[in-house]
């Protein structure tokens, strides 16, 4: 191996092969059990690097010497089997043929424990992703425990292809379209996980144990095997029709979905749909191939850099205070009892385990909202995610007040009410007269500003935006926004039951519409004006194609709501109306009771394209498009420059987890950067070269 990927790798954290002997039941014989194990605990779960990789292959080497064994088994340390190469020093590979000899070291040390004299058995203990599960698929054999949480094969998600055999011999164990499923579509649904006993049903694993006395079953099921007493049976892959369907399916869903905006798709489905007529030797000399070209590319360093944002910088906000400040909240109030403020109410008695109380005008509307909630609790109760003692006790801390008196006690009072600036206030002013002086009151306001909402009251220290997007179950990031006044203890607070909730939090500025809604609406006030000069919806719609957004333009306006949108572009318009212009037509759209531009087929309505209709300056999907991404990349330089947050890495984090801003473009900076926008716009990259692209 070349010593240049080790020193590439010199702060790898080496997962060690560590090999004893086991005593097999029944007089079955010797096993030699290789336990991977970096040295932590499993919250540094064990991956593969190359020092990690000539360690397990010099055990190999010492086991493959021997003539007393009967079979070779691997395991993980307790929790963990392994999740995947060492990915800390691919963004400082410089040469194709470091990025090539990553991939064939793999190769070769992993298979092996296919080629041995005698079997060898994977032992899955608990969580495996990318080469944990790769490595567990050269071996002849697989046991699962029912209790692991997580198993994927995430690279395309990440940028890659599943590079150290997964696009072979899954597909040639299990048949291309569950291999497909895997593959591709769980990391196309935000990388999805399979547990235990979905990969064993699957036909991933020949044999699933329970958890508290997995190796010991599976050391008595391998006995079994050797001594011929059980038969492992796989059925046999369709090789035919099948497997071309399944492949067909899988460019259709992903060119669909991504327009092909995300070549690491693109590759691990030609590889699937090759691995149907070549050699083991041909499939993983293409991975090989494909990883090198990927491991290349901005793409994959994009990925990598939205995997290290939601995975390290999520976990620490940047300009959070000392979480020592934060109050402890026993009691939660919820101020308006509709469809937002029921989410919220059922999230914060689920994450806090604390009295929730929500309050509202008449009995109907309260009892509709308390309502709702306990339905999706009986929900989870009946998908099994419950247990009826658990869906009781949720049920009993959710209740509905018709008067503030219910929060005198509360620690912690959200508003969730009609988006108008006299309305909070006035909630603000009530809530004052019946909480207690250290209670926070938050808003969950999309666009309005919070200093004023807190003007008037006796304490604005305690008031902070806490804004969450909707659904609020699904989408995992929360801005928490920070008045003129609001002061440490208010905001820690906030920040702790953000991290309660399960949210990713990042710190914002009192600006307007905050960082998604004035992303996303400076993006559509564009795409829309393009509408009124006559460009038609379907061009402009198309025309943001290239970017790999979740949907299109005008069906997340309708999945907002027109009013709504409308409603977020009037506030910015009044801060900003040179960037945010009125559109009559989208008015008249919107007062029209417009609830999209789409008719229930999917077709576009007729009277939509007549109320934007009138135009007589038609653009291009590609000048469409260009207007688009000039016009973000002013914004985006406009609200650092405004100090909204404090890095471009916080605007890419609330693009990613709160507008589902494609994960393979590294956000919105790392693609303005690489199509050359921002210097065309700013004079400047948002970025360094080198970080979310390949250096220069």
């Amino acid at each position: 191996m070349s010593t240049d990927i080790k020193s590439i790798f010199a702060d790898e954290v080496v997962t060690h092969a560590r090999v004893r002997d086991v005593k097999l039941p029944h007089g079955a014989g010797t096993l030699a059990l290789i336990t991977l194990d970096n040295g932590h605990d499993h919250t540094k779960p064990n991956t593969f690097g190359p020092n990690g990789l000539t360690e397990l292959n010099e055990a190999i080497d010492a086991i493959a010497a021997r003539d007393d064994i009967v079979a070779v088994g691997v395991t993980g340390k307790p929790f963990i089997f392994a999740v995947g190469a060492d990915l800390k020093g691919v963004p400082l590979v410089r040469r194709r043929e470091d990025a090539l000899a990553i991939g064939k070291l793999g190769h070769d040390v992993f298979r092996r424990l296919g080629e041995l004299k005698v079997p060898s058995f994977a032992y899955v203990n608990g969580a495996a992703m990318g080469g944990g599960v790769e490595i567990a698929l050269h071996c002849t054999y697989r046991t699962i425990s029912s209790g692991v949480p997580a198993l994927s094969l995430p690279e395309a998600f990440l940028g890659l292809v599943p590079g150290w055999g997964g696009t072979y011999l899954l597909p040639n164990l299990i048949g291309a379209e569950k291999a497909l499923k895997v593959i591709i579509e769980n990391p196309l649904a935000q990388n999805r996980q399979l547990k235990g006993g979905q990969a064993f049903e699957l036909g991933i694993a020949d044999a699933i144990f329970d958890s508290a006395d997995f190796l010991e079953e599976s050391l008595a099921w391998t006995a079994r095997v050797l001594k011929g007493e059980i038969e492992v049976v796989r059925p046999e892959v369709d090789k035919g029709e099948a497997w071309d369907n399944a492949v067909n399916l899988a460019r259709w869903t992903v060119d669909g979905k991504l327009h092909g905006a995300a070549p690491s798709y693109v590759r691990a489905i030609e590889l699937v749909a090759a691995a149907k007529d070549r050699s083991r030797d041909e499939g993983f000399a293409a991975e090989d191939e494909a990883l090198a070209d990927l491991i290349m590319s901005d793409e994959l360093r994009a990925g990598l850099y939205a995997f290290d944002l939601t995975q390290k910088r999520a976990k620490r906000p940047a300009g959070a205070p000392d979480k020592a400040l934060a109050r402890k909240v026993t009691k939660v109030g919820v101020v308006g009892a509709g469809l937002m403020a029921s989410q919220l109410a059922l999230l914060f008695a689920r994450r806090l385990e604390v009295p929730v109380v929500l309050t509202d005008l008449d009995q109907e509307r309260l009892d509709k909202g308390v309502g709702y909630a306990h339905g999706e609790i009986d929900k989870l109760l009946s998908k099994g995610r419950v247990s009826p003692d658990k869906a009781n006790r949720l049920k009993s801390l959710i209740s509905g007040s018709l008067t503030k008196d219910a929060f005198a006690d509360a620690d912690f009072v959200i508003e969730a009410v009609f988006e108008e600036m006299s309305v909070k206030q006035k909630v603000f002013a009530e809530l004052e007269e019946h909480v207690s002086p250290e209670c926070v009151l938050a808003t969950n306001t999309s666009s309005l500003s919070v200093s004023e909402m807190a003007s008037k009251l006796r304490h604005p220290e305690r008031v902070v935006g806490f804004h969450f997007f909707n659904p609020v179950a699904v989408l995992p990031l929360l801005e928490i926004v920070r008045g003129e006044r609001t002061d440490d203890a208010a905001l820690a607070t906030a920040f702790a039951v953000g991290k309660q909730l399960k949210k990713s939090c990042v710190l914002v500025k009192d600006a307007p519409a905050f960082v998604v809604n004035r992303i996303l609406l400076r993006l559509m006030a564009e795409i829309i004006q393009t509408v009124d000069e006559g460009t038609p919806i379907e061009v402009a719609e198309r025309a943001a194609a290239p970017l790999g957004l979740p949907m299109p333009p005008f069906v997340l306006m309708g999945l907002v709501g027109p009013a709504i949108a409308l409603h977020v572009n009037e506030t910015l318009h009044g801060a900003f109306p040179d960037r945010f212009p009125l559109s009559e037509k989208f008015a008249k759209f919107v007062a029209a009771g417009k609830k999209g531009v789409y008719l229930p087929d999917f077709t576009l309505d007729p009277e939509a394209v007549e109320l934007f209709g009138g135009g007589d300056r038609p653009s291009t999907e590609e000048q469409v498009l260009e207007r688009a991404l000039d016009a973000l990349a002013q914004e985006i330089r406009l609200m650092l420059d405004e100090g909204v947050v404090s890095a471009p890495q916080d605007i890419d984090l609330c693009m990613i987890l709160g507008a589902g801003w494609p994960f393979h473009l590294g956000g919105i900076t790392p693609y303005l950067d690489r199509a050359g926008v921002s210097e065309r716009v700013n004079g400047s990259r948002f970025l360094e070269p080198g970080v979310a692209s390949l250096a220069g």
